[in-house]
């Protein structure tokens, strides 16, 4: 009987051509939108996407895939990390935590942070000099999410402003 294995190819092909929502929304332009976003809102130019820096960031989520534990790599770059207890978070979900939900507490003019609050990743991605960036996305043995991404130069220079 044709007619059965036709459907059930028929089928396969469907379901292959739904996109994963998780993977539509992890590409370039999905981490930059909203960073480049808040850059234009304080007057920077936009980052640029650098494979080189997505190839560091890749590799450091790739390290994290067994624990998903927040620990910054101390390498070369600035950087940003974000966490989700499960693998539907994106790259949206990370770049709104550190821009949209850390932007109202930093007070430009004192340059510091509200008592209380973190700003240091929304300070990184309107730091001025850096303007290269790549990020990764990695699913955690444990059904978590790690999202990386990596600024060069680096920010967050003690006593200096963003921009």
């Amino acid at each position: 009987m044709p007619f059965p294995k036709f459907a059930f190819f028929l089928a396969c092909i469907m379901i292959l051509a739904i996109p994963d929502k998780t993977l539509a929304q992890n590409n370039q332009e999905d981490y930059l939108r909203g960073q480049n976003q808040a850059r234009s809102e304080v007057g920077l130019n936009p980052l640029i996407w650098d494979d080189v820096v997505a190839s560091y960031a890749q590799n450091y989520t790739n390290q994290r895939i067994g624990d998903c534990k927040l620990i910054h790599s101390h390498g070369p770059y600035g950087e940003n990390l974000f966490w989700g207890s499960w693998t539907g978070y994106n790259a949206n979900d990370a770049v709104y935590s550190w821009v949209d939900a850390e932007e109202p507490y930093y007070n430009y003019t004192s340059n510091t942070c509200q008592e209380g609050k973190v700003c240091g990743h929304y300070t990184q991605v309107v730091w001025r000099r850096s303007i290269r960036i790549g990020c990764a996305r990695t699913n955690c043995y444990n059904g978590g999410v790690i999202i990386c991404c990596s600024y060069d130069p680096p920010g967050n220079v003690v006593g200096r402003r963003p921009y």
